[in-house]
């Protein structure tokens, strides 16, 4: 049987806030961990190392730190996602799918709380 609703009631959608609430409070956490390490600038004392061996050191820091960047861009967007999953939440758009219009499934919300395509949608793309 189709699920014909148009939107997620009132309690489904505090359930869904909630969980959002605690994966942004994560996400922002993983977030400034990702910044401190990229910010870290300690130097792990090659001075004394021979030319080879520091040329290979300075290549591995700004690999890490390209890396750490790639990561908190990552980061960032996945906090502003939950966060405009928020807004929804607020509209009452939460759960519609932007293409379908149709519900999106709350096994799928669940696991990714900031979808905003169904399954189907998301197989159109392809």
């Amino acid at each position: 049987m189709q699920d014909e609703r148009v939107r997620y009631n009132d309690a489904d959608l505090q359930e869904f806030k909630k969980i959002i609430k605690d994966k942004i409070e994560k996400a922002e956490r993983d977030l400034q961990l990702i910044r401190e390490s990229f910010i870290n600038d300690q130097n792990n004392g090659t001075d004394d190392t021979s030319p080879t061996f520091k040329a290979f050191e300075e290549g591995a820091e700004t690999l890490s730190k390209e890396q750490n960047s790639i990561l908190a861009g990552r980061q960032e967007k996945f906090v502003r996602d939950l966060k405009n999953a928020l807004i929804r939440i607020e509209n009452k758009t939460y759960g519609v799918c932007r293409v379908t219009g149709k519900l999106i499934p709350k096994e799928r919300l669940l696991a990714v709380p900031h979808a905003t395509l169904s399954i189907e949608a998301k197989n159109m793309q392809r």
